[in-house]
């Protein structure tokens, strides 16, 4: 053989090589045949496989549940165990009939360790049925944006009517960890509950969600698994300023989960950073007001906008553009808080994030000279 082209042949080799090596590391390993992962602030999916996919989501399941729960009782609200849900499989905590517990206690049991008895008492509290509990959590999915989701239970045992996919469930877990009080619940580790009756019954719980000791940065947020669904995980972690969540569908058993998430959140980590937008308490933008006491009303978004930027993306292509009417009408007043229009982030051109802006105070329906020579020009303002 010709020397140059021995060698050229060993540099081809040693180059092919090196960009499989390469390739292989710029991908999750994962055994879970269904998995995406999202920043949790904007839910902008920076990892995806068979995402859309049609899955049992097993107990995951239960995040829907326990967010409508928190949205429709009161806390020290009474969740009574009927015989139904004490001879539900797995009951975990030795209920009996007539048991009970306050609202935010049975909402801690159910996520944490996983009560799926404690999930149909919820839903029986919630909406009277089962049923009827359903109907609800179809309708709050389609509200959050699901589009491959079917509920017919609350608490993820199996049924073939019952199904979701790794990409609304991811959906449905950015939607529950906006709310705080369902943030700490997931966060925590150990704790106990107290019946309200018999009153002398309490329960230790372990959260069943192992990443929450091994994984820095971990905050949740529930585990699943039955033989059908195999091993299921939606993980949520946060270092620094950026907040991932992972979820997980069919992994081959209940520990490798727990792998696949680490590695899923890992690959997030090392490829993520957030980039601020808006800044809510440097936001001045004003909105011309007719038939009002002010001639003006300050509006500010709903919440900082920051957003998340992936390796290789360029900050510079971001830019914010508004939608916002030039005058608003108070003839029926404006509340503080009001929804006047929104901002959008686009990047190179093409929107990415929304924001509400909303009335940063109040303005009475009445008259001054201000109001009244905002109807004067109003009619060259809305040209």
């Amino acid at each position: 053989m010709n020397i140059k082209k021995f060698f050229a042949a060993i540099i081809f080799c040693v180059a092919f090589a090196m960009n499989s090596l390469t390739l292989a590391a710029g991908e999750p390993k994962l055994l879970a045949e269904s998995a995406v992962l999202v920043e949790a602030s904007t839910g902008r999916i920076i990892y995806e496989k068979n995402a859309d996919l049609e899955r049992e989501p097993a107990s995951m399941t239960k995040m829907l549940t326990c967010v409508l729960a928190l949205e429709n009782l009161n806390p020290t609200e009474e969740v009574v165990m009927g015989q139904a849900a004490v001879a539900t499989e797995d009951n975990t905590l030795s209920w009996s009939t007539g048991d009970s517990v306050s609202a935010r206690d049975m909402i801690t049991a159910v996520m944490l360790v996983s009560e799926n008895g404690g999930a149909l008492a919820l839903s029986q509290t919630v909406a009277g049925s089962e049923l009827e509990f359903a109907e609800m959590m179809n309708d709050k999915a389609k509200i959050i944006g699901c589009k491959n989701s079917h509920f017919v239970n609350s608490n993820g045992l199996p049924n073939p009517n019952h199904y979701s996919s790794a990409a609304d469930m991811a959906r449905i877990a950015v939607y529950c960890m906006k709310n705080p009080v369902f943030r700490e619940i997931v966060n925590t580790r150990r704790t106990s509950i107290h019946w309200t009756y018999p009153k002398e019954k309490w329960a230790e719980l372990n959260n069943t969600n192992e990443l929450l000791n091994k994984y820095k940065g971990a905050n949740g947020i529930k585990t699943g698994w039955t033989k059908a669904a195999g091993g299921c995980l939606a993980a949520g972690a946060k270092r620094g300023e950026v907040e991932l969540i992972a979820i997980i569908m069919h992994s081959t058993d209940q520990d490798t989960r727990f792998d696949d998430a680490a590695n899923l959140l890992n690959y997030g980590f090392e490829r993520v950073r957030m980039v601020g937008t808006i800044d809510k308490d440097k936001f001045d933008k004003r909105v011309f007001v007719r038939g009002g006491k002010k001639a003006t009303v300050r509006v500010e978004p709903k919440e900082d906008l920051n957003f998340p930027l992936m390796a290789g993306e360029d900050s510079k292509l971001l830019k914010v553009t508004y939608d916002l009417p030039k005058i608003v009408d108070a003839d029926k007043g404006i509340e503080r808080g009001k929804v006047l229009g929104e901002a959008v982030l686009r990047y190179d051109g093409k929107p990415v994030a929304r924001v509400p802006l909303v009335a940063r105070n109040g303005v009475d329906k009445g008259f001054s000279l201000g109001s009244l020579f905002v109807k004067i020009i109003a009619p060259f303002l809305e040209k």
